[in-house]
C-alpha cells in the first residue's frame, strides 16, 4: 500500500471522485429531490467557502516562498502556521473535500455523498500521513508542537 503514497496529486483524487460522484448518482437512484435552483445555490455556498480556504493556502505557501507540490513534500522550506494554517493544517485539502461536498449537493445523491468523503480516508493515509512524516523530520519539534495546536482537518 506505501506504493501509493504521495503518487497521485490530490487534485486527480478529486477529480477522480468527482467523476466517481457523478457515476454513482447516475446509476443508483439515491436521490433527494430539490429544485434547480436549490441545488445550485446550496452546492455554490460550500463551493466557495472551500475555494477561498483553498486559494487562503496557496497564498500562505506563497508568501512564505515554500513549496505547494502535494507529491514532494521534502521540497517545503518553511513551516506554514500562521493564517489559515492556524486553523487547519490541511487548508487546500479541506477546500477540495469542500468542492467535493457542493459537486454532491449539486448531484442530490445520498450515495454521491458517500463516495464523496472517501476522499478524507485516502487523504489521511496516502497523502497526510506521509507528508506529517516529512514534515517532522525536516522541522523536528517545531512541527510537533504545530501538530499539537492545530487539528488536521478542522
Amino acid at each position: 500500500m506505501n506504493a501509493l503514497e504521495l503518487k497521485i496529486p490530490p487534485v486527480a483524487v478529486a477529480l477522480l471522485l468527482a467523476v466517481a460522484m457523478w457515476f454513482a448518482s447516475s446509476v443508483v437512484p439515491l436521490s433527494f429531490e430539490l429544485p434547480f435552483a436549490a441545488r445550485a445555490i446550496a452546492a455554490a455556498i460550500p463551493a466557495l467557502v472551500g475555494a477561498g480556504i483553498g486559494l487562503a493556502g496557496v497564498a500562505a505557501f506563497r508568501q512564505a516562498r515554500t513549496s505547494v507540490n502535494p507529491i514532494k513534500p521534502d521540497a517545503a522550506s518553511a513551516l506554514v502556521g500562521s493564517g489559515i494554517y492556524g486553523v487547519s493544517r490541511n487548508p487546500m485539502y479541506l477546500g477540495l473535500l469542500l468542492a467535493l461536498l457542493a459537486w454532491a449537493t449539486y448531484l442530490s445523491n445520498a450515495l454521491a455523498f458517500i463516495v464523496g468523503m472517501a476522499f478524507v480516508p485516502y487523504m489521511n493515509r496516502f497523502q497526510i500521513m506521509p507528508e506529517e512524516r516529512v514534515l517532522s523530520a525536516s522541522f523536528g519539534a517545531e512541527f510537533a508542537d504545530y501538530k499539537a495546536r492545530v487539528r488536521r482537518w478542522l
